[in-house]
């Protein structure tokens, strides 16, 4: 079964939609019905499926988690690369690093406002790898 490795550039902080990549991925491996599954290698980013129509459901919830795990906490040691670091690891435990979606007639079965995120948690991250698994 097909399984590829993709890009998703994550200059900063926030949800990054590669819905689009993924539905490539799909499309080019000819399976009508199966299940695609995606995994992040990373531990201070993670995936989720959210609302894709209006940007301010991206922002409540980027609020929202920044809210619930603050940087500069005192009880924090890890800091070795930053003080986005922990927060951004415990971020990524809270939230998932894979997800599955079936296939149907060839296509992702999201709903009609559902995309595909990489949500990064660091504030300078650059490109992060999306490993895709796509089985009938």
């Amino acid at each position: 079964m097909p399984i590829k490795n993709i890009s998703v550039p994550a200059p900063h902080q926030g949800l990054f939609d590669f819905t689009q990549k993924v539905a490539t991925a799909v499309r080019e491996t000819n399976i009508r019905e199966g299940l695609c599954t995606l995994f992040v290698q990373h531990t201070s980013a993670s995936l989720l499926i959210q609302e894709n129509a209006d940007p301010s459901a991206k922002n409540d919830l980027e609020h929202w988690l920044n809210r619930l795990v603050p940087e500069g906490d005192s009880l924090y040691t890890h800091r070795l690369e930053g003080a986005d670091d922990m927060p951004a690891h415990i971020k990524s435990a809270l939230t998932a690093t894979s997800l599955a979606i079936p296939i149907m007639n060839g296509q992702l079965a999201l709903g009609t406002w559902q995309g595909i995120y990489l949500w990064e948690h660091r504030h300078n991250a650059g490109q992060r790898s999306i490993v895709i698994h796509i089985s009938n």
